[in-house]
């Protein structure tokens, strides 16, 4: 079975073993499984079936489907296969030489993938087959290597070891076996040697007929040769491997011997062989190998032999061979035991003959080719000037070495260098004479081209051999970077390596000093390494007195004597300088240097100091605190322009050095002296001067200046040092870090000559670095690490600026004036670099140089590593964009002008004025939307996490989404960012590189937060998000990324699309929401359910829009998401663990994980209520069908699956987490030193507005003004008291952490039950549910909410408003449904149990004196409801005494606390209170309870109601029509309470006495001419009108009524009210009968008419008005004599 078809399987276990080498495996019985599934295809190799005529038939055979031509069987299948996939088969078949149906598998499985890369089916089938047999090689590495590690768990160590008996077939079989998969291995690289050479025969004859291939050919054809590549390298990593693992015998030496005779070619394939050969040696020439000495011996001799008859084709590697072979084989001669084997052999004539070997083969190149293959084996993409160039003039004319590091795996860079490692150790323990011979030859050679030199003789006179300089270069290539194996030289001291260090360090000449000082480097990593060299380097016992020209032994004397030298003949000597080409220092003799090679061992000795500086704070104190040495002077007396540049850039880097961890003293002295040598200690003669263009200056200092920039400036070594040196001056000093609040340079600094502040050194790093002589530079490299260093510098400059300062000044009381370190906030405004440097960043100059940075080759990119300069680099210019646009607006608004005010006119303009925003700039360089999405899939996760970061920003920028529009105003075509997406199709590219990123993954699930692909998948959805909610109605970037085509205004989904295929960005999002797991045994996770949350907001944006409500929701019910994601929910309770902590911790509050997993759980739980809310409304307008029955099922806590039903969490049980109470976390610390502080500066609104919050870094800066403020008053005099502020400050802000912890739980839980009650809402109100079931979950979920009402009323929390408003929704259903409260038996017993609970718990919260209107209006609505069922059952009777004894029992607090809003309440709740006033009212009278009509004449209540009549029309002359309804409602609720509380005697009784009919009088409601009410424009406000007098005579009615007739009083006033508004009577009958047609037209006013007249009868019969008109007639025609 060929590699290609086992990919998945491999990766898995690849995965697992990558996990194994980084310590993050979980679970090793899962290893151990994947690696027993995979023994066999690890045995196999590269084992492939080759091309056969049988599978070729059997491809091209068959004819019998229409539309096919042909079927082919695969694995058991059959499928029919088309010409398209036939021909694909045969080409991939010959591309690969692989057996024609397994090249058809091949292509059947990559059918999908292909197309979802975009790449044809042949192309992505050969980069299926080598990445398989790439990651079966990195497997079987991994194996071997973690079975042979020291400090792997011996369980797993085991379990490897038994795998590896397994795959070379060892266990059972016999022990040879080993060595013949040592020899298929090496069979198998010499195929991959074959198979290259015929690639590239492919590509040379493509050439030579001038028929160039086409670029999927020639894809192929560059995937092929660099898989092949990394293979033969992964080989090459397994055989070493394995011989270390001692599974070879000497014939495999043999056979190594004999095929590296042939090779040919100097390059990769040759290096990957050179551990294999060393490890040989180990076991065959050693001591400590697999054989004795004799057999060792026969070895010797076959490789003596040959180097005597036979010559290699490359004799440079047969010489380094050489040296390897007899620095081990010497060992059995270094100490020969007594007894030896050997008889009759002259030991010293061997020796002697060994040793003229060894130099023999060092004159062939030995060294040359062991240095040139050490040096290269490793990226060198960044510059080191003084090694690489002590490294070239070592390796002299040495045939280069055509590697490309980059190409070179990690993995097999390690081993390489192990086994040089073992190679110099060999040497050093076993060939001490030879070394010592190397000095005395050198030493001796030196001798006599120093007396050349002196004697004027000419160059080349005598020539030095090196190699002890070449040796030590190979060792510092070999410990680079290595601290555990620098490590042997420093333990013991009286080893053979701490031997070897004190005497190469000993009566060194000038070239080895600086060999060594670069061994001594790299064998002093680490703070134990350099603590152990520093102690070396102070060990003054063999040195000699001060002054002299070389000490004996390298010390810290040596090295600072021979600095402090060099720096005074410099001084004493200022003669013609010399600068330096980029390539290497000049040959024109230096000022005060009088060796050649002097330059060279200065750069060594200062990257010496550099390096330990850098390694300890320990030597950083002590060189710093020296008696004698004055470092930094020394170093600014050695950056002459006299010197080389290269020296004078490696003084720059000790002095960066120097400044780690700096104080702000000491930052300043360096900053002062710095000014000092700039303005006139860098001296240059007239022909300097002369050299350089001119320049303008206003006085002789400035001259110096800017000349001094000038040579700075020159070259790429000296500026890029120069501007990592400003960068570490402009870095905060460790004391200021925590406030920011001085200026990293002192005030005045150059304020004697020029204007004050750092200004002169921004300009420099921008206009002379970043714009002039980026341009200049050739070399990409010198271009990107330069760039890298301004840029740096940049970043530094822009966030060491504290804007909060600013902030808290405007808004706090806090004197930041005096608690700063800078003489005054304006001073530091000013002066801060801050401001040059955003000036800077709007010139045109270094924007062309910022842009030109963004934009770089994906591809060239995908092959760095991620630490290089072309990624870091790149990186942090999306990083300096990125700060611009947030920082602008501080600039713009605050900091410019305030320099405006301040400057005098003495600042020099650079930015463009035309530029009004960074955005402006980006406008016309949109190219940068599509570079920073292509960056997402260049592998490299900072990188990819910058780019959307910073394409989140420009996507949310007003001015760059701004619809494009002509001169005229006329649309051109939408949103100019997709425009440019779409312009190329690029948008489907980068979408595909974020739909890789956001696959799901097992292995990122064992990982955590901490795999790669976690943070690119946040930094995904964080850019979707801000860029949907930015402009949700509106096509932008993240819709087309996500598989929209922009149509101007509107999204469309194109037929051969991603979308329409299901591969598209939006799939990818929809199904990692869907498969990543919420908890991991148990255990909610705050990273998983926030990646979760932040693709269901997403979602949410998606179906929210009406842009792409349409195709989202189409999506989620064809992918039936609703069911998948509800069935995914489970329940949780307080002792749910959120991220290791359950609510009732006490750290609970305070620690962040538990916190976000249980806000990130609420918001999902939200997020899935929305989401069935939105689609019941959406399936309300259509017809009932499948998908609306199967999703109602869902919600009720049953879904159907493919096969049958599974039960699920219902709607109710989505209330579980009201049971979520967080505990209280620490509580407000009473302090002593913080009395009375004010944090208000320090709160803000959350992202959405919702909460205000503590920002905790303001708070603490607030704090630490605060201890300035306290050190000044003399309140902080000590560490006890600094230690009390401290503590305080701690309990502070953990309160402050806490709080903020509650209000955001507190508002996600409110925002959860709003989402919850919406949808239970719609659930009750579907017409999908039958009525018995509606009426069941109500009751059901009263009962839940019942206890929480009671909970959050008497805490007046918002979520008792949400309940209380869902109850009334759910008792105005019950009331319409007649539920089972009406039925006898038990049922109905406990359903009317569960109402009235809900209706008594709603009355006591009415009564707490803490409730709002709000809440009490919520109440008296539940209330009001409750009575108000439909209840004609026979338990009616009992029903209301029970309501009236429960009122009763409440106490007069309640009648008072309703009637007290139905009087002075706000709008809906005075109506609210009436209304239920009324009820409770009708109640007591029908149980012939006077209790309510008692209680309001106690509280004069009825006297205020019928005052209140007079107040009408003035209200309504008042009120706006607007709030015209509003006060109808309360009019007719006003009326309607009276109304009861007349239907009873006592009742109406009050009311008379209240002055009912004075009030009506009042009014003058009744006064009106009904006959203008046909002249009323306003229908409903006519309408209203006879409302009003209709509730009134109602009332007046009922008055007479429930008085009787018996009372003449209330006869009386009722005649004089029928008498008084005769005329309004009258009318009223005149209307109905003679306009009753037109009336008729009236509509309600015509009823509300009719409704009068009859209450007008009514009360004039109940009256005896017509008798009493009568009576009253006849009286005065009596008197007055006439009828």
């Amino acid at each position: 079975m060929a590699a290609g078809l086992e990919l998945g399987a491999l990766q898995d276990l690849q995965q697992d073993l990558v996990a194994l080498s980084t310590t993050q495996l979980q679970n090793v019985e899962k290893l151990w499984l994947d690696l027993e599934a995979n023994i066999d295809a690890l045995r196999r190799l590269l084992d492939k079936p080759e091309r056969k005529e049988t599978s070729r038939a059997s491809l091209l055979s068959g004819m019998d489907i229409s539309g096919f031509t042909g079927t082919i069987e695969i694995d058991g299948n059959k499928y029919a296969i088309n010409d398209e996939f036939r021909e694909g088969a045969l080409q991939l078949a010959e591309g690969l030489e692989l057996d024609e149906l397994d090249s058809a598998h091949i292509l059947l499985l990559v059918q999908e993938e292909a197309r979802s890369l975009d790449r044809s089916p042949v192309a992505y089938g050969v980069l299926h087959f080598h990445s398989a047999r790439e990651s079966l090689l990195d497997c079987l590495r991994l194996i071997l290597k973690e079975s042979q590690a020291i400090d792997c768990e011996e369980e797993v160590r085991s379990l490897l070891l038994q795998g590896v008996t397994l795959i070379l077939e060892t266990k059972d079989g016999p022990a040879r076996n080993g060595s013949l998969f040592v020899r298929k291995c090496v069979a198998a690289m010499s195929e991959c040697e074959k198979w290259l050479q015929s690639i590239i025969q492919r590509a040379q004859n493509s050439v030579t007929l001038g028929m160039p291939p086409s670029p999927e050919f020639a894809e192929i054809l560059d995937v092929q040769q660099s898989s092949l590549q990394r293979q033969h390298e992964a080989l090459g990593a397994i055989t070493t491997l394995l011989i270390k693992g001692g599974y070879t015998n000497v014939e495999d030496f043999y056979r190594i011997l004999d095929h590296m005779k042939t090779m040919d070619r100097w390059g990769e394939t040759a290096v990957h062989y050179v551990p294999i050969l060393i490890s040989l040696i180990s076991q065959y020439g050693s001591m400590e190998g697999s054989v004795n000495l004799r057999e060792s011996r026969s070895v010797n001799n076959r490789i003596i032999k040959d180097i005597d008859s036979q010559v290699w084709a490359l004799p440079n590697l047969q010489a380094a061979m050489t040296t390897w072979w007899l620095a081990e084989y010497s060992g059995w001669y270094f100490e020969q035991p007594t007894g030896s084997p050997l008889q009759g052999v002259n030991l010293e004539a061997e020796a002697q003959t060994r040793s003229e070997t060894f130099f023999q083969a060092l004159h062939d190149g030995a060294f040359q080719c062991s240095l040139s293959i050490i040096s290269q084996c490793k990226p060198n993409d960044w510059s080191n000037p003084a090694k690489t160039g002590l490294t070239q003039s070592l390796l002299g004319d040495t045939i280069a070495l055509s590697l490309d590091s980059a190409s070179t795996t990690p993995g097999f860079q390690e081993l390489l260098i192990e086994q040089f490692e073992n190679f110099t150790t060999a040497f050093i323990t076993n060939m001490p004479d030879t070394l010592r011979r190397f000095k005395v030859e050198e030493d001796d050679q030196r001798r006599k081209m120093l007396s050349g030199i002196q004697a004027n003789l000419p160059n080349g006179l005598i020539e030095q051999d090196g190699h002890l300089e070449r040796f030590l270069l190979i060792m510092s290539y070999a410990y680079e970077n290595r601290p555990e194996a620098a490590e042997s030289f420093w333990t013991d001291a009286d080893s053979n390596l701490y031997g070897f260090l004190q005497w190469a360090s000993r009566k060194q000449s000038t070239p080895c000093i600086s060999a060594f000082c670069e061994f001594f480097r790299a064998i002093s990593v680490g703070h134990e390494c350099a603590s152990a060299a520093h102690s070396f380097l102070l060990d003054e016992s063999s040195t000699t007195s001060s002054r002299h020209r070389r000490s004996i032994t390298l010390s810290w004397s040596q090295i600072l004597e021979e600095l402090d030298l060099y720096a005074s003949r410099i001084g004493e000597n200022p003669g013609t300088a010399t600068t330096s080409s980029q390539s290497g220092p000049s040959r024109a003799k230096p000022v005060g240097i009088d060796e050649p090679e002097s330059p060279v061992m200065l750069e060594c000795y200062l990257r010496l100091i550099t390096h330990l500086c850098i390694q300890s704070p320990e030597i950083r104190l002590w060189i710093l605190a020296h008696p004698t040495f004055r470092l930094v002077d020394t170093l600014f007396s050695l950056s002459s322009s006299t010197v080389p540049a290269r020296v004078r850039a490696c003084a720059y880097n000790v002095l960066q050095a120097l400044l780690i961890e700096k104080d702000l003293d000491f930052g300043y002295n360096v900053w002062t002296a710095l000014d000092h040598w700039v303005s006139t200690g860098f001296p240059q003669s007239i022909q300097t001067i002369g050299s350089l263009r001119p320049v303008r200056a206003t006085n002789a200092t400035a001259f110096t200046d800017e000349y001094t920039f000038e040579i700075i400036s020159s070259s790429f070594e000296e500026a890029n040092a120069f501007v990592s040196l400003l960068q570490a001056l402009i870095s905060p000093p460790v004391n200021t870090i925590r406030l920011n609040d001085a200026l990293p340079f002192p005030e005045q600094l150059g304020s004697s000559y020029r204007m004050q502040g750092a200004e002169p050194y921004v300009d420099l790093a921008f206009g002379r670095i970043f714009v002039d002589l980026l341009r200049q530079l050739g070399d990409p490299s010198h271009i990107r690490i330069l760039a890298l260093s301004v840029l740096r510098f940049i970043i530094k400059c822009l966030t060491s600026f504290n804007e909060d300062l600013i902030m808290i000044a405007n808004n706090s009381k806090i004197s930041v004036e005096e608690n700063i370190r800078s003489s005054s906030l304006l001073a530091y405004v000013c002066l801060h670099p801050f401001s040059r440097t955003v000036e800077w960043l709007f010139n045109d100059g270094v924007l062309a140089v910022l842009f030109s940075l963004a934009h770089q080759d994906p591809r060239e990119l995908s092959k760095s590593l991620p630490d290089s300069p072309l990624v870091l680099a790149l990186s942090s210019t999306i990083e300096v964009m990125s700060l611009v646009m947030d920082l602008q607006s501080t600039y713009l608004d605050i900091v410019r002008p305030s320099i405006k005010l301040n400057a005098g006119g003495r600042r020099r303009p650079v930015s463009n004025p035309s530029l009004a925003s960074f955005e402006d700039s980006v406008a016309g360089n949109l190219q940068i939307i599509v570079d920073l999405g292509l960056y997402c899939g260049s592998g490299h996760e900072n990188l990819a996490i910058a780019s959307l970061d910073l394409l989140r920003r420009l996507c949310t920028s007003r001015k760059l989404n701004a619809i494009q529009t002509s001169k005229i105003g006329s649309k051109l075509g939408g949103n100019r960012l997709v425009g440019v997406l779409q312009r190329n199709n690029d948008a489907e590219a980068i979408s595909r590189s974020l739909i890789e990123a956001m696959g799901f993954d097992a292995q990122e699930i064992a990982s955590g937060p901490m795999a790669p692909g976690y943070s690119i998948k946040v930094s995904i959805f964080d850019f979707l998000d801000a860029t949907l909610k930015a402009s949700p109605e509106k096509p932008n970037v993240a819709h087309v990324l996500l598989g929209f085509e922009s149509n101007g205004d509107s999204l469309v989904v194109r037929d051969d699309g991603l979308f329409v295929h299901g591969s598209s960005l939006f799939h990818a999002v929809l199904r990692l929401v869907v498969e990543y797991p919420n908890s991991i045994d148990g255990t909610m996770l705050s990273w998983s359910l926030a990646l979760k949350l932040k693709g269901l907001h997403v979602l949410r944006t998606l179906w929210s829009s009406s842009l792409t409500s349409a195709h989202t929701l189409a999506q989620l019910k064809e992918g039936d998401f609703l069911a998948a994601m509800w069935l995914r929910q489970t329940l949780i309770d307080p002792s749910t663990s959120w991220s290791g902590l359950s609510i009732h911790d006490t750290e609970f509050c305070t620690t962040d994980d538990s916190i976000q997993a249980l806000d990130c759980c609420l918001g999902q739980r939200r997020s899935l209520l929305e989401l069935a809310s939105t689609e019941i409304r959406l399936l309300a307008a259509e017809d009932p069908s499948v998908y609306s029955a199967r999703m109602m099922s869902t919600i009720l806590g049953s879904s159907a699956t493919e096969h049958n039903g599974v039960s699920n969490l219902t709607v109710l049980d989505l209330l579980d987490f009201l049971e979520l109470e967080v505990m209280n976390g620490p509580v407000r610390p009473e302090t002593r030193l913080l009395t009375n502080l004010d944090l208000t500066t320090g709160t803000e609104l959350n992202p959405d507005g919702s909460i205000l919050r503590y920002n905790l870094m303001l708070v603490e800066e607030i704090l630490e003004l605060q201890r300035s403020t306290l050190i000044r008053s003399g309140r902080i005099v000590d560490t006890t008291t600094e230690s009390d502020f401290e503590a305080e400050a701690c309990e502070i802000l953990l309160y402050l952490k806490s709080e903020n912890s509650s209000r955001q739980v507190m508002r996600s839980r409110m925002l959860t039950l709003r989402s919850w009650v919406d949808l239970a809402t719609l659930v009750l109100e579907s017409k999908d549910i039958e009525s018995p079931t509606r009426g069941a979950l109500a009751l059901q979920a009263l009962q839940v909410l019942s206890p929480k009402l009671e909970l959050y009323a008497s805490a007046v929390r918002p979520d008792a408003i949400l309940i209380a408003r869902f109850a009334q929704t759910m008792l105005a259903q019950l009331g319409s449904l007649k539920p089972l409260s009406l039925e006898n038996g038990r049922t109905g017993d406990v359903a009317s149990d569960r109402l009235f609970q809900f209706f008594r718990i709603s009355l006591q919260a009415i009564q707490n004196p803490e409730s709002n209107e709000v809440l009490r209006e919520a109440l008296y609505n539940v209330c009001f409801r409750y009575l108000v069922i439909d209840d004609n059952g026979p338990q009616i009777v009992i029903r209301r005494q029970h309501i009236t004894r429960t009122v009763k029992a409440a106490g007069p607090k309640l009648i008072d606390t309703v009637s007290d809003d139905a009087y002075g309440g706000e709008g809906t709740c005075r109506v609210a209170a009436l209304l239920l006033l009324d009820v409770l009212t009708d109640i007591s009278t029908s149980e012939k309870s006077n209790y309510m009509v008692e209680s309001f004449v106690r509280t004069n209540f009825v006297v205020v109601l019928v005052e209140s009549i007079n107040d009408i029309p003035h209200e309504l002359i008042s009120a706006s029509s607007n709030d015209v309804p509003l006060l109808i409602a309360g009019y007719e609720a006003k009326f309607s309470l009276l109304l009861t509380i007349s239907q009873s005697r006592t009742g109406a009784t009050h009311v008379m006495n209240a002055g009912i009919f004075a009030a009506i009088r009042s009014s003058g409601l009744f006064a009106t001419d009904l006959d203008l009410g046909l002249e009323i424009d306003n229908p409903q406000a006519l309408h209203n009108y006879h409302l009003l007098l209709l509730a009134v005579i109602r009332i007046v009615t009922s008055v007479v009524m429930s008085r009787g007739p018996q009372n003449e009083q209330t006869i009386d006033q009722a005649r004089g009210f029928l008498t008084e508004y005769r005329p309004l009577m009258v009318a009223t009958f005149k209307r109905q009968a003679i306009l009753g047609d037109l009336a008729g037209g009236y509509g309600e006013t015509s009823k509300s008419l009719a409704d009068l007249l009859e209450y007008f009868v009514l009360l004039i019969s109940l009256t005896g008005f017509l008798e009493f008109e009568g009576s009253r007639d006849a009286r005065q025609t009596r008197r007055t004599g006439f009828s």
